[in-house]
């Protein structure tokens, strides 16, 4: 199960009592236990079909494989966002896409986002209240720039896989993004000299 991945890490971090996205420190522990550990995006949405989802949510965090309309025109892409969705429209939706961030600029910019979730229970409920109004309007978020991504309802390739907010912080950092035409270091330079530029 997807979950394998994602219990196996909250349930050693709860055992060495780190509540997920609680503290700093309990942040910082599960960052650094999913940039060790050993994936692939076909693993992880083969693992528990049961948390596949059809639709998606804004405010919610998840994976897919993605194939874009205009790739052979793109500089790059990654075909396995890890996004929480901004504002859905009539044939698909616009999203933060994590993976064009290194993982310290994910952890900065996630940092920000907790500040603006809707409850602190980190449950079913726990969505980031996010628009692109507000990422525009805070320095703390100024990150997020390269991360904007529109993505085509028909170009999606598979179901959703839905990260709980308990698991956000793991997700954040497991190494799946699936780059093309492009190293994931060229992609995060490129993304640091958008930030910088801003």
């Amino acid at each position: 199960m997807v979950a394998y991945i994602f219990d196996r890490i909250l349930s050693k971090g709860i055992r060495s009592g780190q509540i997920p996205a609680r503290t700093r420190e309990a942040r910082t522990w599960f960052r650094d236990t999913a940039l060790k550990t050993r994936t692939s995006a076909t693993r992880l949405m083969k693992e528990d079909r049961s948390r596949l989802v059809d639709r998606i949510v804004p405010g919610k965090m998840y994976m897919f494989f993605y194939d874009p309309k205009h790739k052979q025109t793109l500089p790059y892409y990654d075909r396995f966002p890890l996004i929480v969705p901004i504002r859905p429209y009539s044939d698909g939706f616009l999203g933060i896409n994590f993976h064009y961030l290194p993982p310290q600029l994910r952890a900065k910019l996630m940092d920000a986002l907790y500040e603006i979730t809707s409850n602190d229970r980190y449950d079913q409920t726990t969505k980031v209240r996010l628009s692109y109004a507000i990422l525009k309007s805070t320095s703390k978020m100024r990150m997020f720039r390269p991360t904007i991504k529109r993505y085509l309802t028909s170009h999606v390739e598979s179901r959703f896989l839905e990260i709980t907010s308990a698991e956000w912080d793991i997700a954040l950092m497991l190494p799946v993004a699936q780059f093309e035409k492009a190293s994931q270091t060229q992609v995060w330079n490129e993304s640091r000299k958008m930030i910088n530029g801003m």
